[in-house]
């Protein structure tokens, strides 16, 4: 049987990895006990963290949704990686990481749920109320990880939205971009130290601390710092 996963096992560190590339259940999943049992059996079958690796563009959302609650369920440590794109079904899987870290080079993909439907007006309200219960179960997995309001997402789903790795992060569905060092704002400390030191001067001055210099002359030097 041909799966959409594989697992690598490191012998020595016996640190676990799994790779989800293609398609998720293109045919085998839905409707197909045998598949899901077998993920969940070799899932447990070992010990240990799990890196998820994800290079997919998504598939069946009940197949994403029965692999999410997998791994958030794992009794150790999950972390997802990115090497390539996750979207659609997959993005919903990439949300199970403790951590979820992106290559600098791949995106992320959200969107409504999509379906084929045949009928006639009755079935097609029908299929749209479903649709829109599943919208909803999507949405959850996103704002458990993203911490964003529900419209926001709902509004980035309708919008078809396509992430890089540093909007996904500043978005809050990625935790961290891999192959980067952490980045410190530093620009704000030393003009808070600057303008707090010409301050102090500026005082000093005014109270006779140094004399002869004119307070013209300080009050331009303060006002010349640019934030």
């Amino acid at each position: 049987m041909d799966h959409f996963w594989r697992w690598v096992t490191n012998e020595i560190g016996q640190e676990r990895s799994l790779y989800l590339s293609g398609p998720i259940a293109q045919e085998t999943w839905w409707g197909d006990e045998t598949t899901p049992a077998l993920f969940k059996s070799e899932l447990l079958s070992g010990e240990g963290d799990v890196t998820v690796w994800i290079n997919s563009p998504g598939g069946d959302v009940f197949a994403a949704s029965e692999i999410y609650t997998m791994l958030k369920e794992y009794p150790h440590n999950v972390t997802v990686k990115i090497n390539g794109v996750a979207a659609s079904a997959a993005s919903v899987i990439a949300m199970a990481g403790v951590q979820t870290l992106m290559s600098p080079v791949s995106y992320m993909f959200i969107h409504n749920p999509e379906t084929i439907a045949i009928g006639d007006s009755g079935e097609m309200l029908r299929v749209k109320e479903m649709l829109d219960e599943i919208k909803e179960g999507i949405i959850n997995a996103y704002e458990c990880k993203s911490k964003l309001p529900r419209v926001q997402i709902s509004q980035l789903m309708d919008s078809d939205s396509c992430f890089n790795a540093k909007k996904a992060v500043e978005l809050g569905f990625a935790d961290g971009i891999l192959y980067s060092e952490p980045q410190v704002d530093d620009n704000n400390e030393p003009v808070i130290f600057y303008r707090t030191a010409v301050s102090n001067s500026l005082v000093n001055r005014m109270r006779g601390g140094k004399r002869g210099v004119p307070i013209d002359s300080l009050i331009n030097r303060l006002h010349s710092i640019r934030p």
